[in-house]
């Protein structure tokens, strides 16, 4: 399989829930508030035999333009939009899924992958409805409710036999993760339940996930498991390494 991350660049981010531009060469962490947390924002493609999969959807910010800055990173890889085949949604928060969508001429929202199947768990789109912001930004993500092209999750299950996702509902209430299998290879995308390296490594338990005790027993879990079974994690928010082990 071949794994694209998609870097939107590196952001801080504190209890306000904004995401403000961080340069990592030249800014002092000091110099941002109290608690600020450094992280990276990154999509990834993953093409496999059958498909290609996009996890996640990045923040949705534009070029002066109007070219949503996803598309912009896909062109790049010689990407267009309406080659990606299926999307899947680890939730909708802000900083995952405000790529979903995004205004088209008519000043209406439509949805960003014309000709993919968007995978989302039912109870995280009426969540994200329901409580929206400052995690959430509903009016990027309603489009999805009336969509055909939306395969509507509920709970764990597969995709097209080679697609495992589970809900474990550790960093927010519905929150799923992704298991990815194909020629003998096996990708793990673990969103914000597992979103850096250093996580994996430590005990350590986030204030700001809905259940810190359970994401930190999770990661554990899968770190054991994973580097004894040859996985390759992928890691949405870290500035060093996307992708581990890298030579994979």
């Amino acid at each position: 399989m071949n794994i694209i991350p998609l870097s939107e660049g590196s952001f801080t981010i504190d209890k306000s829930k904004l995401f403000v531009p961080f340069d990592t060469s030249a800014d002092d962490l000091q110099q941002r508030p109290v608690g600020s947390l450094l992280v990276e924002v990154q999509p990834f493609v993953v093409i496999t035999s059958e498909d290609i999969l996009l996890l996640d959807t990045g923040l949705g910010f534009a070029e002066t333009d109007g070219t949503l800055q996803i598309h912009k990173n896909l062109a790049q890889h010689g990407i267009n939009a309406g080659d990606i085949t299926k999307v899947l949604m680890s939730h909708l928060h802000k900083d995952h899924a405000g790529g979903v969508s995004y205004t088209n001429v008519a000043g209406k929202k439509q949805l960003s992958f014309p000709n993919a199947k968007y995978y989302v768990q039912r109870k995280e789109l009426e969540f994200a409805i329901e409580k929206g912001t400052p995690s959430y930004i509903p009016e990027e993500v309603d489009c999805l409710q009336s969509s055909p092209q939306v395969e509507w999750l509920n709970g764990d299950g597969v995709i097209d036999g080679y697609i495992k996702y589970e809900l474990t509902g550790a960093h927010c209430p519905f929150h799923q993760v992704f298991w990815i299998v194909d020629g003998g290879e096996k990708i793990f995308f673990g969103a914000d339940d597992a979103p850096q390296l250093q996580q994996m490594r430590s005990r350590f338990v986030a204030k700001y996930d809905y259940d810190g005790k359970k994401c930190m027993e999770l990661r554990q879990q899968w770190w054991q498991q994973g580097n004894a079974e040859g996985w390759t994690f992928l890691f949405y928010h870290d500035i060093k390494a996307p992708v581990y082990p890298e030579n994979r």
